[in-house]
């Protein structure tokens, strides 16, 4: 793999009002792309970081995730324990990335850099696949949503900015439980207080890696140039 230096895990989706739809996968549509996706091909992209460090792995996250709730046995909605509603699904899905990032964070090395940042309310194509009601609705809000590239500053920034290794080694060093988190105005905050249970976000990074097919050791076996086998390609 060649050297990389940055990777922008950007995608997401909030299907606002819509049932509950499966991926191929089996899995809720929130969590497959709002968490499990970017998940898998930040593993997978290790060795490439490793050798472009120093490197950073930016995450656009959401606000929502201080309303997040994540049962690590229920990720997918299916026990019927808590009703499914999209909002539940994209918080929780948000909330499950915040923890996944700073178990990944606390288990990668010096020299590779992982955050999550938050753009802001963004005036984007998120609607397109809902309602003619919904689309116009959201499209009656500019005054409330930033535009694009008032939403890309905190991803740029954090990608970007020459201090952001000084900050979260200084986050590393002192072991704390969450990764380091910027709101869309570039300066850092504190994600949920769910986000600082760490039994839950070990148990939430466990899960991830089985829902993705990777072994529970896949981080440390690619970082020592060791083959792994994914589920969803040949021999890694």
């Amino acid at each position: 793999m060649k050297p990389l230096h940055v990777l922008i895990n950007n995608a997401g989706i909030f299907s606002m009002g819509e049932p509950q739809k499966f991926s191929r996968d089996g899995y809720e549509t929130h969590l497959q792309v709002n968490h499990l996706a970017p998940a898998l091909l930040s593993v997978l992209l290790l060795p490439s970081l490793q050798r472009g460090a120093p490197s950073r792995i930016v995450n656009v996250n959401s606000l929502m995730n201080v309303v997040g709730f994540v049962d690590p046995n229920d990720m997918n909605f299916f026990s019927g324990k808590r009703k499914f509603t999209s909002l539940r699904a994209y918080s929780g899905s948000k909330l499950a990335q915040v923890m996944f990032t700073s178990i990944l964070a606390r288990n990668i090395p010096q020299g590779i850099d992982v955050l999550c940042v938050e753009p802001g309310s963004v005036r984007t194509n998120v609607a397109r696949d809902l309602s003619k009601v919904v689309q116009i609705a959201y499209q009656c809000m500019p005054s409330f949503l930033f535009d694009a590239q008032q939403g890309s500053r905190s991803a740029l920034f954090a990608a970007i900015d020459p201090d952001i290794p000084k900050f979260c080694g200084k986050l590393k060093a002192e072991k704390l439980a969450v990764c380091a988190y910027f709101s869309y105005s570039c300066r850092p905050v504190k994600p949920a207080k769910a986000a600082y249970n760490e039994k839950t976000s070990d148990l939430v990074w466990e899960k991830t890696l089985d829902m993705v097919g990777l072994p529970s050791d896949a981080v440390e076996k690619l970082l020592e140039g060791k083959e792994i086998h994914c589920r969803y390609g040949s021999s890694l």
